[in-house]
């Protein structure tokens, strides 16, 4: 190679060199609760590449479409078991309104979650369709919004296991910030959750998240004049309320949410956030994506010292997502702080 050709490729490689240290920089506001990380530089390199106009990878902003899981993604898994679980046992089990209305099915579905928590017992074979159906039946007949309130007074409660902070309050302070930044480099995007489509719609409220923005678990509504009457066959008067019924029409896990994702956004996510072997089917669609790059990213519960987790699971896990193609965060080691620093790890009262 010539000398002046030379010169012209160091030159070259240092201009996109400086041109990243600033991108770095500039997207660094936005992170203050996490450390100089590979999943992050990921993240960042990622995002400035396709919004920069004179990329080649270059992705117009009504493409720009990112969905995240919800527990153990941007919300407290909360160990052993889910938000939904846990309001569902109290429903069920403890709600001095309903519990003596349940039924045996639920009553069974109820005790099973708390066995497992309280005793480590495994839950029954298919237990998230088992679960699916009994939350039906717990909630069926309130209207959306008897339901919306139900949630989030529930979630006022404190989570067993930490002081400092409400079920409302347990999201993980660094992935907000990646919806900030997220949202000033012109992403949409949308939390796609294996939860009741109603409860993350109430949960995810409290951070700015839009209910359209939110696809979930559902059942069938009806109106409250409807009765037996199918939808076709009935008109709804002015001023009727809308409610739920305890007809499951899909658990929004595996490959469902890729049907999903498909129906209610209708194009395929470039960016994608889970925590688990449900968010798989959601990472490979995207990373499917033969228009645009895309990234799919795998939160591991790896912290046991901030929060209840399994450490030598979540290193496994951490193998196997790599081995599949996706960006794996460590909550230990590239989270700062992982709910605040208010917020203590204490041990489960029972």
């Amino acid at each position: 190679m010539k000398r002046i050709e030379r010169i012209f490729v160091v030159a070259l490689f240092a201009l996109f060199a400086l041109c990243f240290v600033g991108c770095k920089k500039s997207a660094k506001k936005f992170f203050t609760y996490w450390n100089d990380c590979d999943s992050l530089n990921s993240l960042v390199e990622f995002v400035e590449d396709v919004t920069d106009e004179k990329s080649a990878n270059y992705i117009p902003q009504k493409d720009r479409i990112a969905t995240f899981d919800m527990d153990g993604t941007i919300l407290a898994e909360l160990y052993p078991t889910y938000f939904e679980y846990n309001i569902l046992e109290y429903r069920i089990l403890d709600d001095p309104s309903y519990k003596d209305k349940a039924s045996d099915s639920e009553r069974a579905a109820a005790n099973a979650i708390r066995d497992f928590v309280r005793s480590g017992k495994k839950l029954p074979p298919h237990f998230e369709l088992v679960h699916a159906n009994a939350a039906a039946k717990a909630y069926s007949g309130m209207t959306v919004e008897e339901f919306d309130a139900y949630v989030k007074e529930y979630a006022k409660k404190r989570p067993n296991g930490f002081t400092g902070m409400t079920f409302a309050q347990s999201f993980y302070k660094p992935m907000l910030e990646v919806f900030d930044y997220l949202k000033s480099r012109g992403f949409t995007f949308y939390v796609v959750s294996g939860s009741d489509r109603f409860i993350a719609r109430a949960l995810v409220s409290s951070i700015g998240i839009e209910p359209e923005y939110v696809i979930g678990m559902d059942v069938l509504l009806k109106t409250s004049g409807q009765g037996e009457s199918e939808g076709v066959d009935y008109t709804s008067a002015v001023g009727e309320k809308v409610l739920r019924t305890d007809k499951l029409i899909i658990k929004n896990v595996k490959a469902n949410k890729v049907k999903q994702i498909a129906q209610e956004i209708g194009k395929i996510p470039v960016l994608s956030f889970g925590n688990s072997d449900g968010d798989c089917a959601m990472h490979n669609y995207c990373l499917s994506n033969q228009k645009y790059k895309s990234r799919a990213f795998m939160l591991i519960a790896d912290d046991d010292q901030d929060d209840h987790a399994n450490r030598d699971k979540a290193l496994k896990l951490g193998e196997k997502w790599k081995e599949s193609g996706y960006v794996v965060i460590s909550m230990r080691d590239d989270f700062k702080t992982i709910y605040g620093s208010n917020v203590k790890k204490v041990d489960f009262v029972f």
